[in-house]
């Protein structure tokens, strides 16, 4: 598992084609410190098992399946690449749960440059819209981001002066493909609610909560009033037991 804070600015020493497949030697200075076989770094967002540790250069095995479904397969010797290795559990998440598993790619639709940060806007896969929000993280290439807005195909980000200098984000450019990877708490809440939703039904979640805030708690020290969730998007849940499971409220009558 990665964070997406990106430790440092490597570079692609050498590309070596094999059957459906690459392999790729990754220069790095910092993150070959500690690297042995078996381990695990993000190259660009994407989860890569080190096989071998030369000096300050890695390399890595990459499979069809990761060439097709991310940016890899457009890297030549010379491109730049984010680096990061594994979270140890006694380290802080600086960024958000980064799993290196590529979703899609998007493309860097405009930049807007502005005194202290660049708005940058990218294209969003329609299968991954519903994973998208308002002031939700993304990956992109690896790179933990904040979403500022949403919609009309696309999402935009804000890059800090040091996201600029120290990523490849800083250099990307108008029609540049970028790697994405949403979050995958987003993608297991659609699957576990989508469970208990009527077959057939939508699995998107509406909650509606109605207190009466200045109501005396009842004996069972609850606040007078009513929550109701819907997972399918109008009809209600099969039984009163469905909602407290999703909703974690404990009856202590």
């Amino acid at each position: 598992m990665f964070t997406g804070i990106v430790e440092e600015l490597g570079e692609i020493a050498a590309i070596e084609p094999l059957p459906e497949a690459a392999r790729l030697s990754i220069r790095g200075g910092k993150v070959t410190a500690d690297a042995g076989h078996g381990d695990s770094i993000a190259v660009n967002g994407v989860c890569l098992t080190v096989v071998g540790v030369t000096g300050e250069v890695f390399t890595a095995d990459v499979m069809k399946e990761t060439l097709d479904r991310s940016c890899l397969g457009a890297l030549r010797p010379g491109s730049p690449v984010n680096l990061e290795r594994a979270v140890r559990a006694d380290q802080r998440l600086g960024g958000h749960i980064v799993q290196g598993h590529v979703d899609a790619t998007g493309v860097v639709l405009a930049r807007d440059p502005g005194e202290h940060w660049e708005l940058v806007r990218i294209s969003l896969p329609s299968e991954l819209d519903r994973y998208v929000v308002e002031k939700g993280s993304i990956a992109v290439d690896g790179v933990s981001l904040t979403v500022v807005e949403v919609g009309d195909g696309g999402f935009t980000v804000s890059l800090i002066p040091t996201t600029l200098g120290l990523t490849t984000l800083g250099a990307k450019r108008p029609g540049d493909p970028v790697n994405l990877e949403v979050d995958v708490i987003a993608k297991h809440v659609e699957k576990l609610v989508g469970a208990y939703a009527p077959a057939g039904a939508s699995t998107r979640v509406s909650v509606s909560v109605h207190a009466d805030l200045s109501a005396a708690s009842d004996a069972s020290g609850e606040v007078g009033g009513s929550s109701k969730v819907d997972a399918s998007g109008g009809a209600g849940l099969p039984g009163e037991a469905d909602a407290r499971a999703l909703t974690g409220r404990q009856d202590r009558s």
